[in-house]
């Protein structure tokens, strides 16, 4: 038996992204991984469709955040390119279901990860369009990886993260539902990572040097869903040990944007440590499972958390280019003559097409449109609102058809309006998450709580709710002893100003040049302030007309409060831990922070300044 899902979110066929939300998704359309199949070898000259190239988990990794990218944006031409993909795979597919480019005597050695990671990408992709002969491929190629494990178990990669097959075992076994997928998914878990014993142990505070399998940031972001997905069968709580997990993690590792560290391995609560971009787009991906299994809107809070602060910092303005890891305290990018992180090179944090290693380039495109996936869902009775972004939904409600649209700026503003529309007279209940962040909260003028409000609707035409947000401003005290500023879900950080210096260049048989050449980023303004207050009384909140969401040239909404400079070093490249006096070297003056999001430069965990 497979347990249904609490809420089950929407194909990228039936929403139309618009407003800031569709800016964003065109600006990754026009940007790398919306052309990595144009200009990067392991994409273009993929082994996966009969090239030479890279044969393992790049061309999957892609096409898991193209595929839902070009349906959102409807996009022909992308469509086209994707299918030219999916096609080449399944017309190289083996005879007797092996999906993965490599010769039989190797299958035995092969990291099937990558097979796991390309089930995946084709049950999204028979998602939007019902492509029979790709079930068929996937039907086969599971088949088949459930034979090759009998005799050659689950290895590397493939073993850390085998909890990935469950999701196109489930949507297989939806369709199709033959006892031996359920098997199938048993099998992974028997094979697999055992994560649940790592954090029953002190494993991971002992793992503090070098690089491992077990305290890899990108592991640790995907197995927070394990559990989760294996309680569709199990009947487990669905959550108990991903709330364990992420607290454990947050705790000794987290970041201020919500998120934890990992360069590439898990590296304290250091503001200037690293983590990488994989990780975020994998822990958003697990938190929203998270949510449509469990129910719980916990999940998409910290979901939030991971799309306005964490993942717009990590890629450039155009993106274009990106970095391999990104700092809370990050006052330079450039090469420096020692390394700065725990297992990654001196070039991990430059932006650039592939900075230290290319997974990033090839999974950056995941984050944002799975993100717009997260919006709405289908409840058993109607249909509920995650995440207010945004567009607007076609659907059918009890045999008629109906029109969603999600009008509103929200996170930069505090206001959104559901425009439903119905051909004809129909009944259901409207969910809406309240975030936690909300000081109060009104549904069409009445209070409401936190968490999920149900309201009965009944549509004869047109019907119009509203939410109403209030935002805190609030100061969170960091593991550094220094504080960090936040208003709603928005973390806010000191925008440094910048430098530019670009580096073209080929190296590996792969060419770096405009736009997709590689960044070292300078300083041109002071780093080292202080808060001068922690009365929030005395912080200004000014909304700013803007277009593309996530850029230091024209943010959505700036704070502004007083600061002063202090004492603080940057040896190497970067801002030391902590200043070497938290008191003021300056007149107190009105300095105007920015959202995370919004920089490239910045500092995030500030002091409060002494008397």
């Amino acid at each position: 038996m497979l347990r249904n899902l609490q809420y089950t979110p929407f194909s990228a066929n039936a929403i139309k992204p618009e407003g800031w939300l569709k800016k964003q998704l065109t600006i990754q359309a026009n940007g790398l991984a919306g052309n990595l199949d144009k200009i990067w070898p392991d994409i273009k000259d993929s082994m996966w469709i009969g090239g030479s190239r890279h044969d393992w988990e790049r061309v999957p990794y892609w096409l898991d955040g193209f595929i839902p990218l070009a349906y959102l944006l409807d996009d022909e031409d992308m469509k086209q390119r994707a299918k030219t993909y999916v096609d080449g795979i399944v017309d190289r597919q083996r005879e007797d279901g092996w999906l993965c480019p490599c010769r039989s005597e190797q299958r035995r050695h092969y990291d099937t990860w990558a097979a796991l990671l390309l089930c995946k990408v084709l049950a999204l992709y028979c998602d939007v369009t019902g492509d029979s002969r790709v079930e068929d491929a996937l039907y086969k190629g599971l088949k088949q990886f459930s034979d090759h494990i009998n005799g050659a178990t689950l290895h590397d990669w493939g073993a850390t993260r085998w909890f990935e097959g469950l999701i196109p075992i489930f949507w297989l076994y939806e369709k199709r539902p033959e006892s031996w997928l359920l098997l199938l998914a048993k099998k992974l878990n028997i094979q697999g990572f055992d994560w649940e014993r790592v954090f029953a142990t002190d494993m991971l505070d002992e793992l503090t040097d070098g690089w491992d399998y077990i305290s890899h940031v990108v592991n640790l972001g995907m197995m927070l869903k394990s559990r989760a997905l294996m309680s569709r069968i199990t009947g487990e709580d669905p959550e108990a040990f991903a709330q364990k997990a992420y607290a454990w993690l947050y705790e000794n590792h987290g970041m201020a944007c919500g998120h934890f560290t990992g360069d590439e391995n898990l590296s304290t609560t250091s503001p200037i440590q690293g983590s990488e971009l994989c990780s975020v787009n994998e822990a958003m991906f697990s938190f929203e499972n998270l949510f449509q299994i469990s129910g719980n809107p916990y999940w998409l809070d910290l979901v939030e958390k991971e799309a306005f602060n964490a993942l717009p910092a990590t890629v450039s303005p155009d993106m274009w280019t990106h970095q391999y890891v990104q700092m809370t305290n990050q006052v330079e990018c450039s090469r420096t003559p020692h390394r700065v992180f725990r297992t990654n090179n001196e070039e991990a944090h430059i932006f650039g097409l592939e900075p230290h290693y290319g997974c990033c380039t090839a999974n950056m495109g995941q984050g944002f449109p799975k993100f717009a996936l997260s919006s709405l869902y289908k409840t058993k009775t109607g249909i509920a609102c995650g995440i207010p972004l945004p567009m607007t939904l076609e659907s059918e409600i009890n045999g008629t058809h109906l029109t969603c649209q999600v009008i509103t700026d929200y996170p930069f503003r505090s206001e959104v309006r559901f425009v439903f529309r119905a051909e004809a007279p129909v009944c259901f209940d409207f969910t809406l998450r309240i975030p936690s962040h909300a000081s109060s909260a009104k549904v069409n003028g009445k209070d409401v709580a936190c968490g999920m409000y149900t309201l009965p609707l009944s549509v004869t035409d047109t019907t119009e709710i509203t939410l109403s947000l209030d935002f805190t401003t609030r100061f969170e005290r960091r593991p550094s002893g220094m504080l960090a500023l936040w208003h709603g879900p928005l973390l806010y950080s000191l925008p440094i100003a910048e430098r530019w210096e670009m580096r073209e260049y080929e190296r590996d048989g792969v060419v770096r040049k405009f736009p997709y050449c590689d960044y070292y980023i300078y300083p041109e303004s002071d780093f080292n302030y202080g808060f001068a207050t922690s009365d929030i009384e005395k912080i200004t909140v000014c909304e700013e007309d803007f277009d593309a969401p996530f850029t230091p040239k024209q943010p959505p909404i700036r704070l502004k409060l007083p600061m002063a400079k202090v004492a603080w070093e940057k040896p190497d490249g970067r801002c030391a831990l902590h200043p070497v006096s938290n008191k003021a070297i300056s007149n107190i003056e009105t300095v105007t922070l920015i959202p995370y999001g919004c920089t490239n430069l910045r500092m995030t965990e500030m002091p409060l300044i002494e008397e």
